[in-house]
């Protein structure tokens, strides 16, 4: 009988050790949760706390849709109190840039709103960066390069030597003109000229509108010249030189922003931020600590791949170009 009973026992005081454990894990997973829970909200802008939002503009610039839907989130969040706008750029498509000029500008409305450039915010990336209430660069930041660029190749003489001929039947001397399959025409380059000039009238009548200048006065502006943060200030192409904490001081002596505010960085939301390749390359490369397979994954994350094919207008800053 008492080795029964202390055998019952034994099995009573496992259970209670079970449950203890259990119950142990239970809130453990609750709590973790409910942290991550919080820090989404808190970075979603769904908790309401008085921040200043730092949305960030680097690479390529594209029509990205949802960075267009994080621009009108953070106008709309009654938590933001100011924001910046940090660019890192050489431009992109001068559609993407004009579509997120125009979201910039309803966001200024509502927002108070100053850029601080980084190493680059040429073509596209300037231009965005003229919707702000108040541009702030470094020294050395390249800025500028005001201008637009049709580019396409022409493989018609390497066809020729293959022994390849392109037949086609058009509803019009302007279709498909210029094609990479024939010579450039005088039709097509006029063409092409005349949209290029009108997209460069629109571009600089934007630099003088919003910077209040006259852009023939600035040496090599009109020409697609890039200037240093300080030509760039004494043209008045941008405001004040230094950085984040220029810019944060700006919100708060100028803009009556609360001091003190907390910098929260806003990102979109990509779909394929989730996708199983992404993930397990980052899980792989924190195990192994191999920084290469970190930045892979992050490659695969967003848009970066298929941005490297620009079609159309395109305002950016080529750095080899003569």
């Amino acid at each position: 009988m008492t080795f029964e009973t202390e055998a019952v026992l034994d099995r009573r005081r496992l259970r209670r050790r079970l449950s203890f454990w259990r119950v142990l894990a239970v809130t453990a997973g609750v709590l973790a949760v409910g942290l991550l829970l919080f820090s989404s909200a808190r970075s979603a802008g769904l908790i309401e706390q008085r921040q200043i939002a730092r949305v960030t503009i680097e690479g390529l610039i594209t029509d990205d849709r949802e960075l267009l839907q994080l621009i009108k989130k953070v106008g709309d969040s009654k938590a933001v109190a100011g924001v910046i706008l940090t660019v890192n750029s050489p431009g992109g498509t001068t559609a993407g840039g004009e579509a997120l000029y125009e979201a910039l500008q309803e966001l200024a409305k509502k927002k108070p709103l100053v850029a601080q450039f980084g190493t680059a915010a040429t073509s596209a990336a300037y231009m965005i960066a003229l919707a702000t209430d108040w541009i702030v660069a470094r020294g050395n930041t390249i800025t500028g390069s005001v201008g637009v660029i049709f580019q396409w190749p022409e493989f018609s003489q390497f066809l020729e030597k293959l022994g390849i001929k392109v037949n086609e039947i058009k509803s019009g001397p302007l279709k498909a003109n210029p094609s990479p399959f024939q010579p450039l025409d005088e039709p097509g380059r006029a063409a092409v000229e005349k949209m290029v000039a009108e997209s460069q009238r629109w571009f600089l009548n934007l630099v003088r509108t919003r910077r209040g200048i006259d852009t023939a006065n600035v040496t090599g502006l009109e020409q697609g010249g890039v200037f240093s943060g300080r030509d760039a200030l004494a043209y008045k192409l941008i405001d004040q030189l230094g950085g984040e904490a220029e810019a944060v001081k700006y919100l708060e002596e100028k803009r009556q922003v609360p001091k003190g505010l907390k910098v929260v960085d806003w990102k979109a939301s990509r779909d394929s931020d989730w996708s199983l390749v992404r993930l397990a390359t980052s899980a792989l490369a924190r195990a192994t600590g191999i920084s290469a397979l970190d930045q892979l994954s992050h490659a695969l994350g967003g848009d970066r791949l298929s941005s490297l094919r620009l079609d159309g207008l395109v305002s950016v800053w080529h750095g080899t170009e003569r």
